[in-house]
């Protein structure tokens, strides 16, 4: 299904002991650029993230938010340093003996001197948050592509009708163009009768400046490829891939086409045409620059 490049996804769930909100958000950009905000702790996941959205995403920028609390705080161990309590008591002991005081060393006492204690951080199971965070990053991946998706039709939608209104205006100028040769030639004829007035006129002169005029002015060959092009398009949008950057290739090509119609024109009618063609191209392509 066709994809807008702007989206957005939120997602917050509690799992495996830690309360995650997952955030996403792009908008068009022509190739995958990727931003994330997470704690420097958790400063791991945003490979990880990266990586998982790339198998997601072809096309566009986008930001994450990642907001990670452990619910149980069993992670912090606090130890006592033997060998220092040891020093203080020989010290207190010592100062007792030696000065005739009372011993009346407590663990209060002790505990006044940190470096008694030391505090240690279980090393973080990276994997086991990673897996948590990429449950939630899910759930908010799946609203976060339906909104895309949603934005994705309606661009396919607008693009095909203009599609198709491109085509109405090749058709008509398929139509006119034998016309204006036809018009140019008997314009040419009356002309030249009217400039010679009874002399004799060589019809075959005549015939050769009508077929020199109809080379110049053909267009058989542009609406063709204009139609296969609008054709190309049109399988684009059944595709289930990223299609934007072949649009945008496919577009250029569809342009080109109209440009040399354009200045073969010699007939209002067809230039009028070429202009109605010119602005439904520049219609799609801005709408395609949101297309993943």
């Amino acid at each position: 299904m066709i994809k807008s490049m702007t989206g957005f996804g939120r997602s917050q769930k509690t799992v495996d002991g830690y309360s995650i909100i997952f955030e996403i958000k792009s908008v068009n950009h022509r190739y995958f650029e990727f931003s994330s905000k997470i704690t420097r702790t958790y400063g791991f996941l945003d490979e990880k993230l990266k990586s998982f959205l790339q198998t997601k995403i072809a096309r566009g920028k986008v930001d994450c938010f990642v907001q990670i609390e452990a619910i149980e705080e069993s992670d912090v161990v606090i130890k006592l340093n033997n060998s220092i309590v040891s020093g203080y008591l020989n010290a207190f002991n010592e100062l007792s003996e030696k000065y005739g005081l009372n011993n009346d060393v407590t663990v209060s006492t002790l505990s006044a001197f940190s470096d008694i204690f030391s505090i240690h951080k279980e090393q973080t199971d990276e994997e086991k948050i990673w897996e948590a965070v990429k449950t939630v990053a899910s759930e908010a991946i799946e609203k976060f592509t339906v909104m895309r998706e949603a934005e994705g039709k309606r661009l396919a939608e607008d693009v095909l009708s203009r599609a198709d209104t491109i085509i109405k205006n090749v058709e008509i100028i398929e139509e006119r163009s034998p016309q204006s040769v036809r018009e140019y030639n008997d314009k040419l004829l009356l002309k030249m009768r009217e400039f010679l007035d009874g002399v004799h006129i060589d019809e075959q002169r005549i015939l050769t400046e009508a077929a020199i005029f109809a080379d110049k002015v053909a267009v058989a060959e542009e609406t063709v490829r204009l139609h296969s092009h609008i054709d190309q398009l049109r399988t684009f949008f059944k595709s289930d891939e990223a299609i934007g950057r072949k649009l945008d290739f496919l577009i250029q090509e569809i342009n080109r086409e109209a440009n040399t119609i354009g200045s073969k024109a010699q007939d209002v009618e067809i230039s009028r045409r070429v202009l109605d063609i010119k602005a439904e191209i520049e219609k799609i392509r801005e709408q395609i620059q949101n297309i993943e």
